[in-house]
């Protein structure tokens, strides 16, 4: 039989010590021995080379054996029932027996593993705790008891009594897991630790890990030998290791025994706190000489952890309460003086604007203007730091209490902004506000020097345990108080109303300026009817007029009028005509924009059909042909449209070259409208409805600009009109919450294309 141990001999050092292994050390603590059985078969696979100590087996004795084997007296079913229960209560271990020696059982499940840890109590009896005298004792705690370090100095007394330890520390995680004795309860005669400091590295991360997952841990003798756990070496045996997370016997990383040691300590506890499934802190018990604590008194502990971690979310939310009153107490009284002040700005110069965050310090930027309140930078140092934050910040808002960490210009200012709430108050400005703290210059007391936790050997940088613990400080500046919630959402909510409030005041201000643009408008919609009149009335008729008299001239046989004088006549009647004609668009190009749109549900095959009865003459006299799709039934303005599909066909034939037969070709389609229209509704689509000639065309340039008013692209004396006819089919196109493109090559033809909504 081979035999091998299952010891992991890494070596720790500066580059590896955040990784150690120490949830597979490959040993344990001598003061109980550990079996590891197979949990199909309970055959014996790993076993502590102590075991000899104990049970008087040694290891080619035992492993490769059944449980049963080894422990006659052993009722296989009874343990069956308990190791294969969906929780395995480690309070209530299982009790074997050998010799008449009785042993404390722990079990739980490591991976394929069954883990058996085995603690004598030679007397047999098993000292239960009174769990009703440590319940009452709790509740007289808490009744005498108002804040959480209170509580703790409580707590700290009461594991002292239990456990007998000479020194119990509550030990508390910043957010960076350094740790502070917040309560101590200590032998009469020791050093004080209470409020000293221990950096991170005195725990590293796999350790914190650990002591999430497994709450109680126990050194009985630092001085102890490591026990090596042993394994028949075979080829087809994988599990060359066993993680002992769970394990009260694991043993410990040689760093922490050598820290312990260099701390004077003989034996510890702890007992990890958590809080939402983090480590909120630790009991930490200590003993200047080897100390094991039998199981149920190290429950009796545990239970004391217990009722401290029920209590710190309270107790926490108790004080975080106390706070919030008063700052809310502030933020409705700076909401009312906020509301009352109007157009003022007023509010910024109360002292309540610094109580709803309990800053020292807090600046509004608004339209290139500071408004300050208490300890503040200079003014051009508030600028570039709102210009900085808008820059980096203009979403989310800042909460820090470490400002030089982010803002480069940080350090300048801490004296009076350390630590900083932003909100923005606009986007695309650099208006905001600011709640500011000052500088609150630390003393730590750390636990000796954190610096020398890495030392200088013969392979170079080492991580290693600080050799002293004597008290050593250090000066922290740079930084403010940390923002509590209650204040953070205290400064929300006013920024909230603030922006609201600021952009009621700019609608206000648009409205005054609204209503007298509208009253202006008015009267200029008055004058354009009065316009409207005139053009109708007082302008149409006597063109109409000079037009009969010009007629009544050129139609006299008077022997005395020169042919000149006749040619004149004529061009005078020529202009009065044209005149009435651009009179006569400029109205409809009007009437377009301000009739009453009454819409119809219509047929545009019977519009086409008036249209080009409205237009045979036209149509007869060019020889014009016209053909059209079955055009659709759509909502439109009936007059309107019609005006439109006149414009659109008379400008078809109109624009021909002499010579060439007019042939216009009308095509109906449907499109999705995010191709004609980018901000339309997805689900949306037009009616295409193109009107397509072979006429003179124009260039690709004019294909937006066509559609301005007045806007002509050929000579008036070749192709009369006012230039306003596309302007007109715009409208109303516009006025059908649709769309009209034109397309043209010069000599190639055109295509307009009305594009309507359907419904």
């Amino acid at each position: 039989m081979n035999i091998k141990n299952i010891v992991n001999r890494d070596l720790v050092n500066l580059t590896n010590c955040e990784s150690e292994p120490i949830h597979i050390p490959g040993s344990i603590q001598p003061h109980g021995f550990l079996l590891g059985v197979n949990k199909q078969t309970y055959i014996i696979e790993f076993c502590s080379e102590n075991s000899v100590d104990y049970i008087h087996l040694a290891a080619d004795a035992i492993l490769g054996k059944s449980l049963s084997a080894i422990f006659p007296t052993l009722q296989p079913e009874e343990f069956d029932k308990y190791a294969s229960a969906a929780f395995i209560d480690t309070a209530r271990p299982f009790v074997f027996s050998m010799d008449d020696v009785f042993y404390n059982t722990t079990v739980h499940l490591s991976n394929e593993t069954l883990i058996l840890e085995f603690e004598p109590f030679p007397d047999g009896n098993v000292n239960l705790p009174n769990l009703y005298n440590q319940t009452r004792t709790f509740m007289s705690m808490m009744e005498r008891t108002t804040y959480l370090p209170e509580l703790c100095q409580e707590i700290a007394n009461e594991t002292r009594a239990v456990t007998g330890y000479d020194r119990v520390m509550i030990y508390k995680f910043d957010p960076d897991y350094n740790g502070e004795v917040i309560a101590e309860s200590k032998r009469a005669d020791l050093q004080p630790f209470e409020g000293q400091k221990y950096p991170h590295t005195d725990i590293p991360a796999q350790a914190r890990e650990l002591y999430i997952r497994n709450s109680l841990r126990m050194i009985a003798d630092i001085n102890y030998k490591p026990v090596p756990l042993l394994t028949l070496d075979a080829p087809d045996k994988s599990n060359q290791s066993l993680d002992l997370s769970l394990s009260i016997l694991r043993s410990v990383s040689p760093i922490h025994i050598e820290y312990l040691k260099n701390m004077g300590v003989g034996a510890t506890l702890t007992i990890s706190l958590l809080q939402n499934q983090k480590l909120w802190g630790l009991i930490a018990c200590h003993h200047h000489s080897p100390k094991i604590l039998p199981h149920y008194t190290r429950l009796s502990a545990l239970l004391q952890g217990h009722f401290l971690t029920s209590q710190i979310s309270v107790r926490e939310a108790a004080e975080e309460f106390e706070v919030s009153q008063l700052v809310d107490k502030s933020l409705a009284a700076l909401l009312a003086k906020l509301y009352e002040s109007e157009k003022s700005k007023d509010y910024y110069k109360s002292e309540l604007l610094l109580t709803v965050a309990n800053a020292t310090g807090a600046a509004i930027f608004q339209n290139g203007a500071l408004y300050k309140n208490g300890v503040t930078p200079a003014d051009e140092e508030l600028t570039s730091l709102f210009h900085f934050l808008a820059q980096n910040y203009k979403k989310q808002g800042l909460v820090t209490d470490r400002l030089r960490e982010i803002y480069p210009q940080g350090s300048a200012i801490s004296h009076q902004a350390a630590g900083i709430i932003y909100h923005p108050l606009s986007s695309g400005s650099p208006d905001g506000i600011v709640w500011m703290r000052k500088e609150k210059v630390e003393t730590i007391n750390w636990a000796g020097n954190p610096d020398k936790a890495m030392l200088p050997n013969e392979d170079g940088l080492r991580l290693s345990p600080r050799k002293s613990f004597e008290r050593w400080k250090e000066i922290l500046n740079g930084k403010s108080e940390m923002w509590r919630k209650s204040e953070i959402n205290a400064a929300s909510n006013f920024s909230f109303a603030l922006e609201k409030h600021i952009s009621f005041q700019v609608i206000e201000t648009q409205e005054d300026a609204n209503r007298a643009l509208n009253e202006e408008l008015k009267t200029a919609n008055q004058e354009l009817a009065n316009l409207n009149w005139i053009s109708t009335h007082d302008l149409k008729e006597p063109l109409r007029k000079i037009q009969i008299f010009a007629s009544k001239v050129l139609d006299r046989e008077d022997p005395d009028l020169s042919a000149q004088v006749k040619d004149s006549v004529e061009r005078m009647r020529f202009s009065a005509e044209k005149m009435q004609h651009l009179i006569e668009d400029i109205l409809a190009y009007s009437k377009a924009g301000n009739m009453e749109k009454v819409f119809e549900q219509i047929d545009l095959n019977v519009v086409l059909e008036k249209v080009l009865d409205d237009l045979q003459d036209n149509i007869e006299e060019t020889n014009a042909t016209i053909h059209s799709d079955l055009l659709p039934t759509v909502k439109i303005i009936p007059f309107q449209i019609h005006q439109l599909f006149v414009n659109l066909i008379s400008n078809a034939i109109k624009f021909t070259e002499s010579g060439t037969k007019p042939n216009i070709e009308i095509k109906v389609n449907s499109v999705e409208a995010s191709s004609v229209n980018p901000g339309a509704p997805r689900d949306q689509r037009y009616h295409s409805i193109a009107f397509v000639d072979n006429g003179i065309g124009f260039d690709k340039e004019y294909e937006n600009r066509i559609f301005d008013v007045f806007q002509r692209l050929h000579p008036a004396h070749k192709y009369p009109g006012t230039g306003i006819g596309l302007a007109i089919c715009k409208k109303i196109a516009e006025n059908h919450r649709g769309v009209i493109t034109a397309r043209s090559e010069p000599g190639k033809g055109s295509v307009f294309t009305l594009y309507l909504p359907i419904e």
